[in-house]
C-alpha cells in the first residue's frame, strides 16, 4: 500500500480549526489538533504521538528539540510505538532470528491513516500498519495492527495486533512513553512496590522493588514484570500527578538516562534528562505475547493529569 500523500490526508481527514495537516523539509507528514480540551501532534511515521496537553495544563509529553523528524530515523520523545520486538531482537520459542532494527520496525514505519473522528471534545485518531518489504524480509508477513489515539482532557492509547498467518506468532509491544517532569531527581512513582524487575543497569539481574515510592538518583532502565497496577508519578515542580492505567498488559518499564548516557545520545540536550522521565505500559521479557493463528491481541493505556495535592 502506497503512503498517504499530503493533500489525500486534507481531503479526507482534514478537520477545520481542529486537525490540520503538514509536511515539514525532510518530507515527514505531521498533524496539529486543537480541541476545546487539548492540544495535540502526531506524525504518521510511526503513528508517533508528540504532543498531548489538556487545556490548563502545561505539556505532558516530553519531545526532545534535538529529534532529527526525518524519514527512517526514531523520534526521541512523546509515544514511541513499540513492535514486534523491545530492545535488541532475541530469538523466541517461534524464531531463532535476532536481526532488525532495536525496538523493531514499527516506530519508524509510515502507518495509514484510517479514521478521524471528533466525539465532543474527544478526537480520535485510528492508524493501521500491515506487512511491507522491510517487515518481511524480517520474518513478520502476515499481521495486521490497528492503533487508536484518543486525546482529549485524557490520552487513551489501544493497541491491537491480528495473527493473520496459519502459525503462532510470538512478539513484544509497548507505548513508549517520555512524560515531561519539572525535575525527575524531586519525582517519585508509585505502584511498583514489592513487583519484580529486571535491572538492566546491573548486569540484567532480577530484583524486587522495596521502596515506595520509588525515587531518581542515577540511571534506571528496569522492566517490571507481571504487574498490571496504576503508576502514579508525583511530580512537585510542576505540582501535577500523571496516573497511568492499563489493560492486557504486564510489563511497565521505567527509564532515565541520566547525566552519563544522555551525554553519548546526539538527538538529546545533555541536561535534558532532568526533565523527562519513561513510564511504558508493555509487554516484553517473561511477557511477550504468543498469539494463536487468527486472534487478536490488545493492549490499552490510559493517562489522566490531575493537580498534585500538598
Amino acid at each position: 500500500m502506497s503512503n498517504q500523500t499530503l493533500q489525500e490526508l486534507k481531503e479526507h481527514f482534514g478537520i477545520a480549526k481542529t486537525l490540520e495537516f503538514h509536511e515539514n523539509e525532510h518530507g515527514l507528514i505531521s498533524a496539529s489538533v486543537e480541541t476545546a480540551t487539548c492540544t495535540a501532534e502526531f506524525y504518521l511515521q510511526g503513528a508517533h504521538l508528540t504532543k498531548w496537553q489538556p487545556t490548563g495544563h502545561s505539556p505532558v509529553l516530553f519531545l526532545s528539540e534535538n529529534s532529527s523528524f526525518a524519514p527512517g530515523k526514531a523520534i526521541r520523545g512523546g509515544v514511541p510505538v513499540i513492535f514486534p520486538w523491545f530492545g535488541a531482537r532475541t530469538k523466541t520459542s517461534t524464531s531463532d532470528r535476532t536481526d532488525g532494527p532495536a525496538h523493531g520496525f514499527a516506530r519508524t514505519t509510515i502507518f495509514q491513516l484510517t479514521s478521524a473522528v471528533l466525539s465532543g471534545d474527544d478526537l480520535q485518531l485510528i492508524f493501521s500498519l500491515t506487512p511491507d518489504t522491510v517487515s518481511q524480509d524480517l520474518g513478520f508477513e502476515e499481521f495486521l495492527v490497528t492503533y487508536k489515539i484518543t486525546v482529549g482532557n485524557e490520552l487513551e492509547l489501544e493497541f491491537i495486533v491480528e495473527n493473520r498467518s496459519k502459525k503462532v506468532l510470538q512478539f513484544e509491544e509497548a507505548f513508549h512513553s517520555y512524560f515531561t517532569v519539572g525535575d525527575v531527581r524531586q519525582s517519585t512513582i508509585k505502584g511498583l512496590s514489592r513487583t519484580e524487575f529486571i535491572d538492566k543497569t546491573d548486569g540484567f539481574k532480577r530484583k524486587r522493588q522495596k521502596e515506595e515510592p520509588l525515587s531518581f538518583t542515577a540511571v534506571i532502565d528496569r522492566p517490571y514484570l507481571n504487574t498490571e497496577a496504576q503508576v502514579d508519578l508525583s511530580d512537585p515542580v510542576l505540582k501535577r500527578v500523571i496516573s497511568v492505567d492499563k489493560l492486557n498488559s504486564n510489563t511497565t518499564v521505567v527509564w532515565n538516562p541520566w547525566s552519563e548516557l544522555t551525554a553519548k545520545m546526539s538527538d538529546m540536550r545533555a541536561d535534558a534528562w532532568q526533565n523527562m522521565l519513561c513510564i511504558e505500559t508493555a509487554n516484553c521479557s517473561d511477557d511477550s505475547v504468543v498469539l494463536q493463528a487468527g486472534k487478536q491481541h490488545t493492549m490499552h493505556a490510559r493517562v489522566v493529569v490531575k493537580e498534585l495535592k500538598a
